[in-house]
């Protein structure tokens, strides 16, 4: 079986108080509408998440279902999100992320380290269609994630 992953991090300024974003981070419906793709998030238990989240890769589009797992919380300030989902025929998709806030200000600077890897089909994509995408995935969460804080502290 093909395998495939890779590392990326990133940092994202955000015009909002640190226990605002900490709330932000931890509300599934808030979620939902920033990951791109996502079908259902739900807790399932304190500490997991079902999802359904639909990626395209290229020209593979498939439907990944799984769970996320939260880990290493430390209220307020970190924890490191873990992700297995299956998409069938396309293969599967892992991955972690340790994210971060750092008062700076008044705003929150979120840090954010994620490893990803593929398997099955879409590993035959090749890394750097893999790993382009995650990024642009990851880029684009957070910065949904951005926008969607700050029409909540503003309303």
């Amino acid at each position: 079986m093909d395998i495939t992953g890779g590392e990326f991090d990133g940092e994202e300024r955000i015009n909002a108080p640190r226990l605002t974003v900490w709330a932000c981070l931890n509300d599934p419906d808030l979620l939902r509408e920033c990951i791109p793709g996502c079908r259902s998030l739900e807790w399932i238990s304190d500490n997991e998440l079902s999802a359904a989240i639909k990626i395209s890769f290229g020209p593979l589009s498939a439907t990944f279902k799984g769970v996320i797992t939260l880990s290493n919380v430390v209220p307020g300030r970190s924890y490191t999100l873990s992700a297995e989902g299956k998409g069938g025929l396309a293969g599967f998709a892992k991955g972690a992320c340790d994210v971060d806030l750092v008062d700076d200000g008044d705003d929150t600077l979120l840090r954010y380290r994620a490893r990803a890897e593929v398997g099955g089909r879409i590993a035959k994509l090749g890394m750097r269609l893999v790993d382009s995408t995650s990024t642009a995935l990851a880029s684009r969460f957070f910065s949904d994630l951005n926008e969607a804080i700050m029409k909540r502290v503003s309303m």
